[in-house]
């Protein structure tokens, strides 16, 4: 195995590439379930936005406009969880499983006439001498718009729950819907908004996958990435920041087994292509040991709310 074959810098600026759908959709899923939600269907979002992304990009040659209609198209998937789940009080984890498998079904009839099919990406911002920096011009100045946009959106989503009113009340929504609504909040509005953002972040997480990372349509291409971004959201403790910090982990371990590969190590394929998988299972099984402890989870996540209590 040549370990002198991996550069660093690509490596590091790989690993943001690879987060950014994850980062996308985990936070998208964490303003969520701040508000008292649980949707399971991440994964069917993301495929949705994805395909729906990449059709708007190849028939108009724009990726901004494929961009925009994943963000349409997750949002509308969320929605329709919205009104089974809040409206009409289906149960959140099979409505979201349901959610998912919908999602990947829908997505794989629409996309069966662009298999194959290139459509334009984004380009790299040019930062000027900024981008020619050693190290730093690739790691942190040689991104396209989208890498940008998700970092900026870590920081507005934290400042947006920590020190605005509508974040108060999202909290305190997803705290206690009863007593939210004692108080006169539309619980049943702010958690509707909140699907919906959900939504939308996690069609933005499937279009980048579709429109820059790789950039063709293949069936199933999100690969499990919809289930990691759920993990993270527990990962991170509810918290932004720490939202940041997982996906980039789990990004990095994905590029990390590919140039694992590369370099010819002596382990097998199989196992390098499961290890992002086997580190969402081993999180979890250490997130659920500190959970029964006591934790960040917020109070009424995944209850239902009756408008009439």
């Amino acid at each position: 195995m040549d370990l002198s074959s991996i550069s660093p810098t690509l490596l590091i600026a790989s690993l943001m590439v690879a987060a950014t759908p994850i980062l996308l959709a985990a936070l998208g899923e964490m303003v969520v379930e701040k508000a008292g939600v649980l949707n399971l269907g991440v994964e069917g979002m993301m495929i949705m936005g994805a395909i729906s992304g990449f059709i708007a990009g190849v028939e108009t040659g724009s990726p901004w406009l494929g961009f925009f209609v994943a963000a349409i198209g997750g949002a509308a998937m969320a929605l329709l969880f919205g009104v089974l789940t809040q409206v009409l009080l289906s149960n959140q984890v099979a409505t979201g499983l349901a959610l998912t498998l919908f999602g990947l079904g829908l997505s794989s009839l629409f996309g069966q006439g662009y298999v194959g099919i290139k459509a334009n990406s984004l380009k790299r911002l040019d930062m000027g001498f900024l981008s020619d920096l050693p190290f730093f011009g690739r790691v942190v100045f040689g991104h396209d718009p989208i890498v940008y946009l998700s970092l900026l959106l870590v920081f507005a989503v934290w400042a947006f729950l920590k020190f605005t009113r509508a974040g108060l009340v999202l909290r305190a929504v997803g705290e206690s819907h009863d007593a939210a609504h004692a108080l006169g909040y539309h619980v049943r509005r702010v958690r509707m908004m909140a699907i919906a953002f959900g939504g939308a972040c996690a069609g933005l997480g499937g279009a980048y996958l579709s429109l820059v990372r790789v950039p063709q349509w293949t069936e199933g291409m999100t690969a499990g990435a919809g289930w990691i971004a759920l993990a993270i959201v527990v990962f991170a403790s509810w918290r932004a920041g720490r939202v940041l910090i997982g996906a980039y982990l789990f990004g990095g371990i994905v590029v990390l087994q590919l140039n694992l590969q590369t370099a010819g190590a002596k382990v097998p394929v199989e196992l390098l292509s499961a290890a992002p998988y086997l580190v969402t299972i081993i999180v979890l099984v250490l997130i659920s040991g500190r959970a029964g402890r006591g934790g960040d989870t917020p109070a009424d996540l995944g209850k239902p709310f009756h408008a009439s209590t």
